[in-house]
């Protein structure tokens, strides 16, 4: 094993002839590490003593095993020389409380000077053997050529270098339990600057790309989550960032992209117009395409929610997070819980009007005959299934994926604005749906953490969401009656309501188009109620003045 206290052979200073009494069973390549400059002539004697130790012979053509440093812990390749850093010494796994014992020495990239020499020997092919089993490093010109299964490892490495870019959001005990049986953890998600947890991966994509690529810049063409958190971490790290988006696209989407820095250029009246003009754009100036994709760099990004969860929350039971096409956040986080505990259960959540997830799983390969690319409602929920690495790592690590109604989406979203004043889109609220919609019984009385991803939903929507969820939750509701056309007879009517402590939101009389006996009038109106029980209350009292008072139906 390399010793980190040789010393740097300092670049002025020729090597002696020292290099002729090492033993002739050299490895291809020899390096000197340093902590500080040095005399050459004056530890030749030192060099020398740590050269022996480290080269010892077992006999003079032969290397004893022990002397050569574990595959795992090579950091080079074949033909290149080896590089400074973590020689003879795995680093161990980063959690975000233990990443102040990490220091820089620990992720070096090769700027110590080093002194190669080539010795031929007939034990030369150790190390090639070694070698040849170390992935070799290649240009990334996509995310896709990164595709392998993430490990722990890459995970706590994400969480260590994006920990200075991205919230270390909360994961708080809810009112919530108490509506439904069970301790309610929420990680709030939704509270990174642009309001997704695809910043994490985002964060740690971009810096991994090459000096070289992020001087060109990286180009995206949608108007997801995905591109807004790449837009302001782009120009966060001063790469130069393109957002092709359609001319379809809402203005405030195209506004958000603008102010976190990204040169909006609308093109297209569809997405996939505004796709092939980016592809285009990224093929004749140098720019990196980026999509969505389940590379490694990506899910370990996302993989980071796993490992605080854990960290935040001791004795987990279950942690239940949103499916879909889109399973990264699922699969990267998976791979850290169950490595931290296998006993952990992990549960993913997708729409009835999409099951791509569940398809994609019976299937053995990505479906994406499901999928609704242009649902504004559900956002990336309603996405393609995009990768085989996020399907094999759910499929292999997720123990459960439910799917859940529309309407027990909406009652989710004003659950969370209820209890715990967050405004969330359908991403975001279909995790806690599972739970409103009663499909885990078994996790009563458990103590469970659901992720609220994502927290941007449209304004048009938001009206639309809150009305349509209040009128399934039975606490707006409308209904008709005929009553004479005489001073009083609204009175009358408004005093049952007041006795009953309804709110009037909207009446409306109806005197022309009306088919019963003349001087009536038709009366609609819409109340609000405080739940189930206090409308069927008021339900009972309207039928015993009014027999021919005819209820609308949800």
């Amino acid at each position: 094993m390399v010793n980190r206290e040789l010393r740097q052979i300092p670049s002025e200073t020729q090597p002696p002839e020292i290099w002729h009494s090492f033993p002739a069973a050299l490895p291809t390549r020899a390096l000197l590490l340093s902590h500080g400059p040095c005399n050459w002539w004056g530890s030749c004697s030192t060099a020398k003593h740590y050269a022996e130790q480290l080269f010892l012979k077992k006999d003079d053509n032969k290397i004893k095993k022990q002397d050569i440093p574990a595959v795992c812990d090579l950091q080079c390749c074949k033909d290149v020389p080896v590089r400074n850093g973590l020689i003879g010494q795995k680093p161990p796994s980063i959690n975000p409380e233990r990443l102040k014992d990490f220091g820089e020495e620990d992720y070096l990239n090769g700027d110590v000077k080093t002194w190669e020499m080539k010795i031929v020997s007939r034990n030369e092919e150790l190390l090639r053997d070694a070698l040849s089993c170390i992935p070799q490093p290649s240009s990334r010109t996509s995310l896709a050529s990164c595709n392998r299964l993430i490990r722990f490892e890459d995970i706590s490495a994400a969480a260590f270098k994006i920990q200075c870019g991205v919230q270390k959001t909360p994961c708080m005990y809810s009112r919530l339990s108490k509506l439904y049986g069970m301790d309610i953890y929420l990680k709030k998600e939704f509270l990174q600057y642009t309001g997704s947890v695809k910043e994490r991966g985002v964060l740690y994509l971009l810096m991994s790309l090459p000096q070289e690529q992020q001087r060109k810049g990286v180009i995206v063409a949608s108007d997801s989550n995905f591109s807004m958190a790449v837009a302001y971490h782009a120009s966060e790290l001063r790469v130069p960032v393109f957002v092709i988006l359609s001319t379809s696209t809402a203005p405030a989407r195209v506004r958000m992209c603008r102010d976190y820095g990204a040169m909006v250029i609308s093109y297209g009246t569809t997405a996939k117009d505004s796709q092939v003009h980016a592809r285009r754009l990224a093929q004749e100036n140098g720019y990196l395409y980026l999509e969505e994709e389940d590379s490694a760099v990506y899910l370990s990004g996302l993989g980071t929610v796993g490992l605080e969860m854990y960290e935040q929350v001791p004795k987990l039971d279950a942690v239940i997070f949103p499916a879909g096409g889109h399973c990264g956040l699922l699969a990267g986080s998976a791979a850290a819980l169950k490595h931290l505990n296998p006993h952990i259960s992990v549960i993913g959540v997708e729409s009835e009007s999409f099951p791509v997830l569940q398809q994609s799983l019976k299937a053995g390969h990505p479906n994406d005959d499901q999928a609704c690319n242009n649902h504004h409602f559900y956002g990336d929920v309603s996405g393609v299934c995009f990768g085989s690495n996020s399907l094999q790592l759910t499929g292999k690590l997720v123990d459960k994926v439910v799917a859940v109604r529309e309407e027990d989406i909406l009652i989710s979203m004003l659950r969370l604005l209820e209890y715990e004043r967050a405004t969330v889109d359908a991403e975001g609220a279909i995790g806690l749906a599972a739970l409103v919609a009663g499909k885990l019984p078994e996790l009563k009385g458990k103590r469970v953490a659901v992720v609220i991803c994502s927290g941007n939903l449209e304004l048009h929507l938001l009206q639309q969401c809150i009305s349509r969820a209040l009128t399934l939750d039975n606490r707006v509701c409308r209904f008709s009656l005929v009553i004479s056309d005489c001073p009083g007879d609204m009175s009358k009517l408004l005093e049952i309501l007041a006795r009953e402590e309804a709110r009037v939101l909207d009446i409306k009389q109806e005197r022309t188009f009306v088919t019963s006996e003349l001087f009536t009038v038709k009366v609609i109106c819409t109340v609000e109620t405080r739940d189930k029980i206090h409308t069927a209350q008021l339900r009972n009292a309207l039928l015993e003045r009014y027999p021919t008072a005819a209820w609308t139906e949800r």
